[in-house]
């Protein structure tokens, strides 16, 4: 079943890890779009399912982190060797340190409680309308989230290039980025509605600006990786400690405000075991 995924998949697509990226990036694009969507028909989830869906997004990237970017790129990609990989996860995280200190964080954004080392909206943007800058702030917050997304399923393709047995891993954490971004899609969309948006404007705009983000740092990650080989343990490990960041500084403070923690906790318990399983599927 896992070989004719694969097979299936390049006979579509081709063998150029690029557009293999390109294609990855629309995948995981319009499976947020999708879980934006949901709000049409799931016009008001309680906060207890979205925290439960929010588990199992960061379950997801956990497990994805370690499975298909920072061991690979310690045992397959730096011959044993963990420095490259681990000064990659280290700088993914200080980028996203670093990047809030300018855009405020996603869970001031989402429920309007300030956390104290959150940057001042009337700090970081020149926009004197404060619902517009509350829209523009939201969208970079949002964007900067899903940028580690988009830029691990491209490192996953380029790391396959040329080596058929790692498509596999790329094809897994493909499905699963895209399988998380459908609880976070919706997440969005519920938050935008909350703040007063339009239902059905702001579900579209959602899956496009996931879109826009997700499928060009794909293509990105790919041609990277695929051109300049000894990038690929740093970019792995890019890639990995930026999705930990946000897994740690925003997703589970996210499921663990409201009373739900239990919940969140089983559904990021059923993320590492859906992803766990994804890996060696289509690994194998």
């Amino acid at each position: 079943m896992a070989a004719e995924f694969t097979e299936t998949f390049v006979r579509l697509v081709g063998t150029s890890p690029v557009i293999q990226a390109l294609a990855g990036g629309v995948i995981i694009a319009l499976m947020n779009l999708f879980g934006a969507s949901l709000v049409l028909v799931w016009r008001d989830p309680s906060e207890r399912a979205l925290d439960g869906m929010l588990g199992f997004a960061a379950g997801v990237m956990l497990a994805a982190a370690f499975t298909s970017l920072i061991i690979p790129g310690i045992e397959e990609y730096s011959g044993g060797n963990p420095i490259p990989t681990l000064i990659g996860v280290g700088l993914g995280a200080l980028f996203l340190d670093q990047a809030d200190a300018l855009v405020p964080h996603a869970h001031y954004l989402l429920t309007g409680e300030r956390r104290t080392d959150a940057a001042d909206p009337e700090e970081t943007l020149p926009v004197t309308d404060e619902r517009l800058a509350g829209v523009v702030l939201f969208i970079l917050a949002i964007t900067l989230h899903n940028m580690p997304e988009g830029l691990a399923v491209g490192v996953g393709f380029g790391a396959a290039a040329g080596d058929p047995a790692q498509l596999g891993s790329a094809l897994s954490l493909m499905l699963a980025i895209g399988l998380q971004n459908i609880p976070e899609g919706l997440a969005v969309s519920v938050a935008a509605l909350n703040a007063g948006l339009d239902r059905r404007l702001y579900a579209a705009i959602a899956g496009i600006r996931a879109g826009v983000v997700e499928i060009p740092l794909a293509v990105l990650g790919a041609v990277a990786v695929a051109t300049i080989e000894p990038l690929l343990p740093y970019a792995m490990g890019f890639a990995a400690g930026a999705m930990l960041f946000v897994i740690s500084d925003e997703i589970i403070p996210e499921t663990h405000r409201s009373g739900y923690e239990r919940v969140a906790t089983l559904g990021l318990m059923a993320g590492v075991i859906v992803m766990l399983y994804l890996d060696i599927a289509l690994a194998g």
